[in-house]
C-alpha cells in the first residue's frame, strides 16, 4: 500500500522519469503525487498507481 511519506520509485520504461525515486505527497482517486528532489531543481508529478512501486527504505544492519 501507498501512503504519503512513502519512497517509491517510477516503473513505467515509456515514461521519462523511468527508475526516478521521489516521496509521496499526496493520493487521490488513483492517482499519486511525487516529489522529485534533484540538486537545484524540485518537481511535483502525477502517476497513476500501476506506475510506482515501493522502495525498501530499512537499512539491514550488518553483521560482525
Amino acid at each position: 500500500m501507498i501512503l504519503p511519506g512513502a519512497t517509491v520509485r517510477v516503473k513505467n520504461a515509456a515514461d521519462i522519469y523511468y527508475r526516478y525515486e521521489g516521496l509521496v505527497q499526496r493520493v487521490s482517486d488513483g492517482k499519486i503525487a511525487v516529489l522529485f528532489e534533484g540538486g537545484n531543481w524540485d518537481k511535483l508529478v502525477t502517476f497513476r498507481l500501476p506506475e510506482l512501486e515501493l522502495v525498501e527504505t530499512t537499512g539491514k544492519k550488518k553483521g560482525k
